[in-house]
């Protein structure tokens, strides 16, 4: 790549240009954060001219370099950089800055606008999700990289921001990056010593550099409005491939303007027409034209596209010689980013189930072994518990620092950063299909980066084990009773409870087949019977989201149940049906999946006439009434658990058959 140098009156130029569509597109929409992007113009100036290696006419191109604006709060100035390179963003685009269904959203938003590489917004989820792009691009150069054709030899670039580095998700990422020497990622923070509330000291007083020297990351510290500077740190940090880089950028907030400079005000609120007019005045700037960019500007920034492209092209060259040379590997990275499944899924994955009584969390480590051997692309680990999880691929290595070929994440306890890392995976241009498993309760540490991914559309499958308070002894503080019920809030996140084996396998075929969004599988600690089927099981059951397990010839009374408490059901069932009843079961994986379903469907399942229903589940019951009705009976836990063995348990909150009989028996006089 060579590197244009225009004139300094032209630089000038091009930043005030950068500066005013920002401060502009504010205004306009009488809402934003206009400081930020002032202040980094000069920074994202020299990044996307001197160093940043795109396409905008083939946005998504593998060796492209990714940039994350980690401090989503100044998303004009991507979309401003965006506008001037040559992505499909225009100045009308810039001009409907926060209105409605437009491509320029208050904070990026993956799928909105092309060059947008992840939504961000909430504070280091962007710096953690980087994390999980470079060590996606890591894992792609140790399979597809051979000795005469680098395939992927990009970076990953971000801005973030003193609100990232002060919340807790970018501490876990920066501590796991540094761990694995993740040469490929350069971050460049804005060090402008403001936040909402005012100057960063009223809360904020650590050494940066010297924390992210602690984390292994290679730092250097700059003025963020020295060109000269930032170019030489950026090809430092681009030489320094061993170690992850942060550069340290002192800038000034709204830098350039009169009456705001430095100053909170800036960072949350539109500047006024008035400062607007004085900037321009002050920049020697057209005072009444509105979203103005020079003609010398326009013609520097085709320059830098036209560059830009003929780096592409040579990759391109490259790409295609490597393919020639290497067809195995070309057909395999082409199946990773089709997300190709094999025909034989279904029956290879139910195969694996052992019949005789296995905790879910079991049943899922098998399916978990038959899966990776069927898909390349498919990878990932656990927080520090994949022997509880059993999210382990056995007969594959786990990445390292000195060897990323293997497929197995250790993620350490760091559920947060995992869930963050796990999108990035994902982003990766469909290449690579990762699961992360932790305990149900920590999804709480997770759940930003979940809804993320809900909101992103990316295919990630969480394992959550240890579903309720029948883990035991570990007591309350590890049991969950409201998680299953809080994920399924969770818009465009597939929620599913598997009952034993055969569910378990079937959610995973789900899980697999859901392209379009994050699922969840919440699994048993305990040792739970295969429910018997009196037809050949059909995978396509769990898909509905709740089918009949049992019926009778003209129910009086349904038991629905979830996961663990399936078994409980169909056991209950035959002592209900000593009393006199009629039962049918009704086995309900998943509910959100089971309301998507047609009302005729529903009804020929829990009809909502001529019949009583029972909804039992080892969690809270919130959810329940929108199912079975408000009328209706729900058996479940709506307190905290408590510490002794699942089956003390089991009797003291009324989870055995014969109590739960009873309690329908009391129900129904």
């Amino acid at each position: 790549m060579k590197s244009l140098k225009p004139d300094q009156k032209l630089v000038e130029l091009c930043v005030n240009t950068i500066k005013l569509l920002a401060i502009e597109g504010v205004q306009k929409a009488n809402s934003g954060h206009p400081g930020m992007p002032m202040g980094m113009a000069d920074v994202a100036f020299v990044l996307w001219s001197q160093f940043l290696k795109f396409n905008p006419q083939v946005p998504t191109w593998l060796n492209r370099d990714r940039f994350v604006l980690s401090a989503g709060h100044g998303s004009m100035l991507l979309y401003s950089m965006l506008a001037l390179t040559g992505y499909d963003l225009t100045l009308d685009d810039l001009k409907n800055f926060r209105q409605w269904e437009s491509k320029t959203p208050g904070h990026p938003e993956f799928k909105c606008a092309p060059g947008v590489e992840t939504t961000t917004g909430p504070l280091g989820q962007g710096f953690a999700t980087g994390v999980g792009m470079a060590i996606a691009e890591k894992m792609m150069q140790a399979r597809f990289n051979t000795p005469e054709h680098a395939i992927f030899d990009h970076k990953i670039f971000a801005i973030v921001s003193d609100g990232d580095l002060m919340e807790g998700v970018a501490a876990e990422a920066a501590s796991l990056a540094g761990h694995l020497d993740l040469g490929n990622l350069i971050y460049i923070y804005d060090d402008n010593h403001i936040t909402i509330e005012g100057n960063t000291a009223l809360s904020f007083s650590e050494n940066v550099d010297q924390r992210f020297q602690a984390y292994g990351w290679h730092t250097t510290t700059i003025n963020g409005h020295d060109h000269p500077a930032i170019a030489a740190a950026l090809k430092e940090s681009i030489a320094e491939t061993n170690r992850p880089s942060l550069i340290i950028a002192r800038t000034h907030i709204a830098h350039g303007s009169p009456n705001f400079q430095d100053k909170a005000a800036s960072h949350g609120a539109a500047l006024g027409q008035a400062e607007i007019e004085l900037i321009k005045q002050k920049m020697n700037w057209p005072v009444t034209e509105s979203f103005h960019v020079p003609a010398e500007v326009t013609q520097f920034f085709n320059s830098v596209k036209d560059e830009r492209l003929t780096d592409y092209q040579t990759w391109q060259e490259h790409f295609r010689a490597w393919s020639q040379n290497h067809p195995n590997l070309a057909k395999l990275l082409a199946e990773m980013q089709n997300k190709t499944l094999p025909e034989d899924l279904e029956p290879a994955l139910m195969g694996v189930i052992d019949e005789s009584a296995q905790a879910t969390r079991a049943q899922s480590g098998k399916v978990i072994q038959k899966i990776a051997e069927l898909l390349p692309g498919f990878c990932g680990g656990s927080a520090d518990l994949a022997p509880s999880n059993n999210t382990l691929i056995k007969n594959a290595r786990s990445i390292s620092k000195a060897d990323f070929s293997g497929r197995n994440l250790h993620f350490g306890i760091r559920e947060h950063a995992m869930g963050a890392v796990l999108n990035g995976l994902a982003l990766y241009d469909g290449c690579l299909l990762p699961y992360g498993g932790t305990f149900l309760v920590f999804s709480d540490y997770m759940r930003a980066a979940i809804r993320l991914a809900a909101l992103m559309e990316q295919q990630v499958v969480y394992v959550f084990t240890h579903d309720s308070i029948f883990l035991g002894e570990d007591g309350p503080t590890h049991q969950s009773v409201e998680h299953y019920a809080a994920l399924q809030l969770i818009p465009n996140l597939t929620v599913i409870r598997p009952a034993d084996g055969a569910e378990t396998a079937a959610a995973w075929i789900y899980a697999l087949k859901n392209q379009t969004g994050p699922t969840a599988l919440i699994l048993s600690r305990q040792k739970l019977p295969p429910i018997h089927h009196p037809n050949h099981f059909d995978v396509g059951k769990v898909a509905h989201g709740g089918f009949i397990l049992a019926d009778s010839d003209k129910p009086d009374l349904i038991l629905v149940a979830s996961g663990s408490e399936v078994h409980l059901a169909m056991a209950a069932k035959n002592i209900l049906e000593k009393e006199g009843h009629k039962i049918r079961v009704v086995s309900m994986p998943s509910l959100k999946l089971f309301k998507q379903q047609t009302q005729a469907y529903q009804q020929s399942v829990i009809p909502t006439t001529n019949c009583q229903v029972v909804a039992i589940e080892a969690g809270v019951t919130d959810l329940w009434p929108s199912v079975i009705g408000a009328d209706n009976l729900v058996i479940g836990v709506d307190r905290f658990g408590a510490s002794a063995p699942a089956g003390v348990l089991a009797e003291k909150f009324g989870f055995t058959a014969q109590h739960i009989a009873n309690r329908v028996l009391e129900w129904l006089k």
